[in-house]
């Protein structure tokens, strides 16, 4: 009896020694498949936030609550224990990519690989412009928001300068916390040295005292039109007038004049009724830029295109018509702008 009791006992551990082993194969297996299969993450533009102070556990907490996950946590942190990852997850953004594994989320976050996102400062918006759609971004810090132009101004080593016109229009990456100053400093650097560049380049004869004329000439080539092939020959009008001394006489400065008093259309009292802006009451260019010209507006103004035209009518389809004489300029506005082609 005591023979046979030990065997069934040797029986028993075998099958539980067994047992273990299968079951240790087969959580290894699934910790593997886990480790190498894609996180649930159908579409793009998703992204978990990682507080600073997040316990792990906190972080595999809020990926289950995404359904981006259903793996327990032990499954997690055996991973970055692998991974060699414990204790070293930074906070920050991170996207949630399609076909993303477990394996690269923590690689992501251990490395600190936080998400970048992009804001664009649009050619031709105003300053003021510019400060609402920052103040729109939710993922940016609004550091910015109680600071008026002058001391912004001040903040940007440039106290006494007026804003308008001196940020450049292109896309600037951040992170999401980042300060609205941020991206203000680096389009006011980036368009201080586009600039000083494009100056140094200038057509030796064009009528500009100063790189600051250039960019006001540029802001207002840029709001007449934004067709790419028109913007050298725009410029080139406004060269020959300034040249000849004539009234450059251009819509989007006598607009930008009459700041919250313009509702959608001008009236020919709005042309006479004089302001620092009114280039059809005053001569030679404006004060300040009217806007925030792009590379290309800035390259058009310090290249201009030769020619002999004066004058330029709207189309109605975003193109011009360009004449040389007063007559023929006139047959432009009347059948572009009255309606009357004869």
């Amino acid at each position: 009896m005591k023979v046979r009791g030990i065997a069934l006992w040797r029986v028993i551990l075998l099958v539980v020694v067994l047992a273990a082993i299968v079951a240790g194969a087969w959580l290894w297996f699934d910790w593997a498949r886990f480790a190498r299969s894609p996180l649930n993450v159908p579409v793009a533009g998703q992204s978990i936030d990682v507080a600073r102070g997040a316990s792990f556990k906190d972080i595999v907490r809020d990926l289950r609550n995404r359904k981006a996950t259903q793996a327990s946590p032990l499954y997690w942190r055996v991973l970055a224990t692998q991974m060699h990852a414990s204790g070293r997850l930074h906070a920050g953004e991170y996207a949630l990519r399609p076909g993303m594994t477990p394996r690269d989320l923590i690689a992501d976050m251990a490395s600190g690989k936080v998400m970048q996102r992009n804001f664009t400062i649009v050619d031709g918006w105003t300053f003021a412009d510019l400060r609402r759609a920052l103040a729109a971004v939710q993922t940016l810090r609004h550091d910015t928001a109680d600071v008026d132009d002058a001391a912004l101004m001040t903040s940007l080593g440039a106290p006494g300068e007026h804003p308008e016109g001196r940020f450049l229009p292109e896309t600037y990456a951040y992170v999401k916390g980042d300060a609205e100053s941020s991206i203000l400093k680096r389009s006011y650097a980036a368009m201080t040295k586009t600039l000083d560049a494009a100056w140094n380049d200038r057509d030796k004869d064009v009528p500009l005292a100063t790189p600051y004329e250039a960019l006001i000439l540029a802001s207002i080539v840029e709001k007449e039109t934004g067709r790419a092939d028109e913007r050298p020959r725009i410029a080139g009008v406004f060269v020959r007038r300034l040249r000849q001394h004539i009234l450059l006489q251009t819509d989007p400065t006598v607009i930008y004049g009459m700041g919250a008093g313009y509702v959608g259309n001008i009236r020919k009292s709005d042309l006479t009724t004089d302001t620092p802006y009114n280039t059809y009451t005053r001569a030679g260019l404006p004060p300040t830029p009217i806007a925030l010209p792009g590379r290309a507006a800035i390259q058009a103004a310090l290249h201009p295109a030769a020619g002999d035209e004066l004058y330029f009518v709207a189309r109605g389809d975003g193109s011009h018509v360009f004449s040389s004489s007063l007559s023929d300029h006139n047959r432009a506005v009347a059948c572009y702008q009255l309606k009357r082609c004869q």
